[in-house]
C-alpha cells in the first residue's frame, strides 16, 4: 500500500483528507458513523471570540450541483470550544485544526492567543467568510487586508498558522503571496463563492441574508484553477478545497498543487465520502505504482 502520510507546517497527518470547516461541526455526529481517526484531520466549525447565533433562516438552499449557505458562523464561542469540545476531539486520534474568525484583527488575535495555550494542532485563519456583515471576506479580498490580519495573528499565535483564502478576489495569487509574506505557514483555498437565488413566486431571495456562499461540485473547476495559480506563486503548502466529492477530485487538486484536500459539502449527502476518497486514492496510487501520495502534489503537466 502507498504511503498516505503527509506533513504540513510540521504537523503530521495520517492521510491527506481533512473534513472542512463548517460542514463537520466538531465531529460528534460523524463519530457515530466511523472512527474519526480514519480521517487525516478535522477542521472545526468556525470559532469566534464570543458566542454567535448566526444568521436568521432560511440560510441553506440547494442549487444545481451545489448549495448556498448563509449560516453566519453560528458557534458557541472559543471558551466553550476549549472547555467542552476540544478535550473530546483530542481523544479521537486525528489532527485537530481550529478555524477562527472575527470582526476585527483584535478579535482574531485574542481568539488565536487563547487557542495557542491549548492542544489544537493548527489554526486556520478564516479571512474569507462571505456570510457575515463584519470581518471575514473584507480581510481576504485585498493584499493589505490579508497581510494586516495575518501579520497581527502571527505575532500572538504559537501554533502552525494556515490562512483560508477567498475566491472573491481579483487576484488570489497576490493575496496568497501577501499572506505568505505576513507569516502564514500554509494556505487553504477556496472558500465559497458569493452567490444568490430568487424565488420567482415570492420575489424574495431564497436566503434571508439575500446572498450566500456557493459550494459543491459547481465550484470545483474554479478551485482547481486557483490552487494551481496559488501553488505556483508561493513556497508554503497549499490545502485545496471547493467541491471535492470523489477520490478523482482529490487527485486532481493534488496534481494542481495541493498537499492535502478538505472535503465539505458532499458530507451532507454522503457522510462516508472522506473514507471513500482515502480508499480511492490508495487504489489509484497502487495501480500507478506511486509509493507516496506526496508525489502527486504539483505534478500537472501544463500544455
Amino acid at each position: 500500500m502507498a504511503d498516505l502520510h503527509i506533513k504540513i507546517a510540521g504537523v503530521d497527518f495520517r492521510n491527506p483528507v481533512i473534513a472542512a470547516s463548517g460542514t463537520f461541526g466538531f465531529g460528534h455526529e460523524f463519530s457515530e458513523f466511523y472512527p474519526l481517526s480514519e480521517l487525516g484531520g478535522i477542521c472545526c466549525k468556525g470559532i469566534t471570540l464570543e458566542k454567535r447565533p448566526g444568521n436568521p433562516p432560511p440560510r441553506i438552499a440547494e442549487t444545481p450541483s451545489g448549495m448556498l449557505n448563509s449560516v453566519g458562523l453560528q458557534n458557541p464561542g472559543v471558551d466553550h470550544f476549549i472547555r467542552e469540545d476540544l478535550p473530546w476531539l483530542k481523544r479521537q486520534g486525528t489532527v485537530v485544526i481550529a478555524n477562527i474568525a472575527g470582526n476585527t484583527p483584535e478579535d482574531y488575535c485574542r481568539t488565536a492567543e487563547k487557542l495557542s495555550d491549548t492542544s489544537v494542532d493548527m489554526i486556520e485563519l478564516n479571512i474569507s467568510c462571505p456570510n457575515v456583515k463584519q470581518g471575514g471576506v473584507q480581510f481576504g479580498t485585498t493584499c493589505k487586508g490579508a497581510e494586516t490580519v495575518t501579520s497581527a495573528v502571527r505575532k500572538v499565535c504559537r501554533k502552525p498558522l494556515m490562512v483560508k483564502l477567498s475566491p472573491n478576489a481579483s487576484d488570489i495569487a497576490e493575496i496568497a503571496a501577501a499572506a505568505e509574506s505576513a507569516g502564514a505557514d500554509a494556505l487553504s483555498l477556496i472558500n465559497t463563492l458569493t452567490g444568490m437565488r430568487i424565488d420567482i413566486h415570492s420575489r424574495r431571495p431564497v436566503l434571508h441574508n439575500n446572498t450566500g456562499g456557493l459550494s459543491g461540485p459547481a465550484v470545483f473547476p474554479v478551485a482547481v484553477r486557483m490552487v494551481w495559480q496559488v501553488s505556483r506563486r508561493v513556497k508554503i503548502p497549499v490545502v485545496g478545497m471547493g467541491g471535492v466529492s470523489s477520490w478523482q477530485d482529490a487527485a486532481e487538486l493534488m496534481l494542481a498543487g495541493a498537499s492535502a484536500v478538505q472535503v465539505g459539502t458532499v458530507l451532507f449527502s454522503d457522510p462516508y465520502a472522506p473514507l471513500k476518497i482515502v480508499n480511492g486514492l490508495n487504489r489509484y496510487l497502487d495501480e500507478n505504482r506511486i509509493a507516496d501520495v506526496s508525489e502527486l502534489t504539483g505534478k500537472v503537466k501544463p500544455w
